[in-house]
């Protein structure tokens, strides 16, 4: 297969450049010498379709060498960002070489990107598929040992101990496969709050939701933003909160949610580490640390941002829609 020549962005400028310097100068000329023999005005005309023609001409060599590749890789690039497979397929055109090298590192950065995304997922699914067996095993042997009568105290609360050690494993194998399940751009149009607030209340009864700005459209599906919700409610909930406020604003095209509880808030030490994956204050009360980074990774599979505002009493936590106006016209 022959390698097809592309001009060099240089190339195509200076010749760009070159050739309305030309223009100008087979004008001045076609005015000085052909106006006398035919007319002024004959003359100018036929210099002015001359010039339309060429300009013409110029205009579509620019859009196939530059306007078409670059507007290519821009809708590549945005199927990468939804998640599409067809976003790392090579282009039909690259115009210039320098487009052709730039056009070509993207899309190699895509795949890779997409193979490492697909290696998460695979490693994930594996070892949750594999570590089922043994684990479902240890939590029926520790039933079988519970139900004999010949255990002593001691070795009773051992059991009960590699009951909770089981069901803890269980726990984050669960939390491995939601978090790796976020990270798929699958939640894309738009809902506003007041469309999921029943479930809500429904889902979690001991907490007194306040809602303000809840007809407010937000870029994220119900069933997504339904996620991103309950994960925040329950980490309220389990830090012994009681009362909480999530307040939609929007400035411009861009909205953002501020959720404030009344718990005890997280401390100084800990601000820094509540995004991290299996990072917990609450590991003996089977706390699996995975709820914020499976929050943090749907949100930022569709453009948005979550972050930990400092406050002096309770947890807030501030999500900040980027390009939300682009994913809400979808």
């Amino acid at each position: 297969m022959s390698r097809k020549w592309r001009p060099s962005l240089w190339l195509v400028l200076g010749g760009a450049l070159v050739g309305t310097l030309g223009l100008s100068l087979v004008g001045l000329v076609v005015l000085r010498y052909l106006g006398p023999e035919i007319g002024f005005r004959p003359a100018a005309v036929l210099l002015a379709i001359v010039i339309g023609l060429a300009t013409l001409a110029l205009g579509v060599l620019l859009v196939r060498l530059l306007l078409r590749p670059v507007s290519e890789l821009s809708r590549r690039a945005e199927a990468v960002r939804m998640g599409q497979s067809k976003g790392a397929d090579p282009l039909e055109h690259y115009g210039t070489q320098e487009l052709h090298r730039l056009g070509q590192s993207v899309l190699d950065m895509a795949q890779a990107l997409q193979r490492r995304e697909a290696s998460i997922r695979t490693f994930a699914d594996h070892v949750t598929h594999e570590l089922k067996t043994p684990v479902s095993a240890i939590r029926a042997a520790a039933e079988l040992l519970e139900d004999s009568p010949e255990l002593n105290p001691e070795d009773r609360q051992l059991v009960i101990q590699i009951q909770g050690a089981a069901q803890q494993m269980q726990d984050q194998l669960s939390a491995l496969h939601r978090i790796t399940a976020a990270r798929e751009p699958a939640y894309h149009g738009s809902c506003r709050l007041n469309d999921i607030l029943a479930n809500l209340q429904v889902q979690h009864p001991d907490l007194d939701l306040t809602v303000r700005g809840g007809d407010i459209a937000l870029p994220l599906s119900g069933q997504g933003l339904q996620i991103v919700l309950t994960h925040l409610l329950d980490n309220a909930s389990q830090h012994r909160a009681t009362r909480l406020t999530v307040e939609v604003t929007q400035e411009r095209t861009t909205p953002t949610i501020r959720f404030a509880d009344d718990g005890p808030g997280v401390s100084p030490g800990n601000q820094a580490h509540v995004f991290e994956p299996f990072f917990t204050s609450r590991r003996d009360t089977g706390g699996t640390g995975m709820g914020l980074p499976i929050v943090r990774n749907l949100l930022q599979a569709h453009g948005a941002e979550i972050a930990l505002v400092p406050t002096d009493k309770g947890a807030c936590f501030m999500v900040s829609f980027l390009d939300g106006h682009r994913t809400a016209k979808r």
